[in-house]
């Protein structure tokens, strides 16, 4: 009498998540941040870094369709990223290589214009 097995379901499937819980959970043991490490941490963990990159990507994906581009490249990330205040806050001491800096000229370097010309 031998039982049917049901496929093995992962821990990212069980909870709805596309980040893997698994890699999430073997990280939070090998970087020794503490001595245990309770069976919901990772789930959170992933689920909270998931969050992050859907909405970095989502405002990426914005930018990169306002310059009418199909692919979202390093610039794209920086410039999502540096608009949004609470990102810009959050991820202030981040380098993202190739990613540019925000156009902004000073307008103490713009030239007087006068309109009294009439």
């Amino acid at each position: 009498m031998s039982r049917k097995r049901r496929p093995k379901k992962s821990r990212s499937a069980k909870s709805g998540l596309v980040f893997p819980v698994g890699r999430v959970h073997r990280k939070l043991r090998e970087g020794n941040y503490a001595d245990r490490i309770g069976a919901a941490s990772p789930i959170y963990l992933a689920a909270v870094i998931e969050y992050l990159i859907a909405e970095i990507l989502n405002a990426a994906g914005n930018v990169a369709k306002d310059n009418n581009k199909a692919r979202i490249d390093p610039r794209h990330i920086q410039i999502a990223i540096r608009t949004d205040d609470e990102l810009n806050k959050f991820l202030s001491d981040v380098t993202i290589s190739e990613g540019g800096v925000l156009p902004n000229i000073p307008d103490a370097l713009f030239p007087n214009v006068t309109t009294d010309r009439a």
